[in-house]
């Protein structure tokens, strides 16, 4: 065991934003407003597929999915394995949607099909969702960096401060057309910590790749079916709820879908989606791998989880311990140079996630409420300096709400915003659905309080399901939030004039 230096610490963390920053400046130099939403819809389809492989896979994901196979083994598959389904709605129905309208914000199709008032609510709901969400993303990121440093040398503040000043300095002008060529430095240096820590595990248990995958599959730890259909990881659940994710959080979600808009035409961007479907079950997969591996190494090098201080008394993980599965033996047992590349793989997996949070809050402020799209009183210059102000408001606003999460210092309160950010989702589910699915209007005037409705109703659905019968819904309760949004507004509708 050894502790991981500061001062590589430091140099990784610096040498790495200077790279992006050169690839800020590279990207934003000729940058207008165009270039800010949606990159002057000249970006490559392949740099936009290859990057929104580490766009999905953020921080937490980075850091939680290794760790999570000490309790739920390889059940994580069957979500990803849905999530192809789910890419395959939004290559054949929302992208040609998108593009038939020619949008900027994808909210703006609520607009014309339902009204005001549905239009500002679905653009809110995404704005609650991604701004609670990436605040949990980041804060969970700050917090690993934070633990690197010496105790009470840096304060918290200090760390979350910085972090969100440099993402606010680097997507300040470039927008979209940066993230996205920031998504490829993300990607790939998060692939590298996987890869390097498998084959440093590799080396220490004397393992060739086939007698790896071999111990592996000897291991409980490489079961993908769960079939207790009470479980909330039930295989069948995980799959159908693994293609609504993927509808909701990239065919629903601004940040994802404005990548996909700035591709030039329709094909391209349904190609990118097709790369991304795949490749990402792939590099899921090997996240799998890498939690199995780390398992075994510390089972039977380190005397297992209470050699290294992650388990309690019974044996069984909490998330705070299976959190720290890969931080801590990629940081401390595997060498300095894994530990870095695990530091630069982490900070690269945040970085983008943040600023494309930033950018695509931006980008639905000034669309959907200022209606940059639509006001010809509002000069060039004027729009520039709303989007600026637009833009630091936002950063500022996930510093506070870092801030507070870290003084609150309650895992149930953060896994509390986390899942508002996950049911707020639903909405927009049943929204958009009863759009394509129907040709009913709907009394529009009523909407917001529907989609305050429906996801309270969902809570109550659950919370019964569990107390009487047992049964959790788990990520499917995504699906009961959509589909109770529909039924209501199936309630409400009304003929379309």
């Amino acid at each position: 065991m050894h502790e991981f230096p500061l001062s590589w610490l430091l140099t990784a963390f610096t040498l790495y934003t200077f790279l992006l920053f050169f690839v800020s400046w590279l990207t934003s130099r000729k940058a207008d407003s165009g270039s800010y939403f949606l990159g002057n819809k000249k970006s490559p389809w392949f740099i936009v597929a290859y990057g929104m492989v580490g766009t999905s896979i953020s921080g937490v994901t980075f850091i939680s999915v290794p760790g999570n196979v000490l309790n739920q083994n390889f059940y994580y598959m069957p979500l990803v394995l849905g999530f192809l389904l789910g890419y395959i709605v939004i290559a054949q129905v929302l992208l040609p949607l998108y593009y038939k309208m020619n949008l900027t914000s994808i909210y703006t199709y609520l607009e014309e099909r339902f009204g005001f008032y549905t239009y500002k609510t679905g653009a809110s709901v995404f704005m609650v969702s991604r701004i609670l969400g990436a605040a949990v993303r980041i804060f969970v990121v700050v917090l690993v960096l934070h633990t690197f440093l010496p105790e009470g040398s840096v304060s918290f503040w200090v760390v979350a401060f910085v972090f969100m000043f440099l993402i606010f300095l680097y997507t300040f002008k470039g927008g979209v057309k940066t993230i996205i060529w920031t998504d490829v430095l993300q990607t790939t240096f998060m692939l590298l910590a996987v890869f390097l820590t498998i084959y440093s595990i590799m080396r220490a248990m004397d393992w060739n790749v086939s007698e790896m995958l071999s111990e592996v599959k000897k291991n409980t730890y490489s079961s993908w079916l769960d079939w207790e259909w009470n479980s909330a990881t039930n295989a069948v659940k995980q799959f159908i709820a693994g293609m609504f994710i993927t509808i909701v959080m990239t065919g629903l979600d601004q940040e994802m879908m404005q990548k996909n808009l700035s591709c030039k035409n329709i094909r391209e961007a349904q190609k990118n989606v097709y790369t991304t479907s795949i490749t990402i079950v792939i590099v899921n997969y090997f996240f799998l791998l890498l939690g199995a591996v780390l398992a075994i190494y510390v089972s039977t090098k380190l005397g297992g989880m209470y050699g290294i201080g992650l388990a309690d008394e019974v044996g069984v993980f909490t998330k705070a311990q299976t959190d720290k599965l890969f931080p801590t033996i990629a940081s401390q047992y595997l060498g300095l140079g894994v530990g870095l590349f695990f530091i630069i793989g982490l900070i690269s997996a945040s970085y983008p996630s943040a600023g494309g949070a930033l950018t695509s809050l931006t980008t639905s402020f000034c669309i959907d409420f200022v209606g940059f799209n639509k006001r010809s009183d509002l000069s060039d210059s004027k729009k520039n300096s709303i989007r600026k102000i637009a833009h630091a408001s936002f950063a500022v606003l996930f510093f506070i709400i870092i801030v507070v999460l870290y003084l609150v210092n309650n895992q149930t309160v953060i896994d509390l915003v986390y899942t508002l950010a996950a049911y707020t989702y639903g909405p927009l589910l049943g929204f958009f659905f009863f759009g394509l699915l129907t040709k009913y209007g709907v009394k529009d005037r009523l909407m917001p309080y529907v989609a305050i409705a429906s996801p309270i109703l969902c809570y109550l659905l659950d919370y019964f399901s569990k107390s009487v019968f047992g049964f959790g819904f788990g990520f499917s309760i995504l699906i009961m939030n959509g589909l109770i949004t529909f039924l209501l507004m199936f309630i409400f509708r009304q003929e379309r004039n």
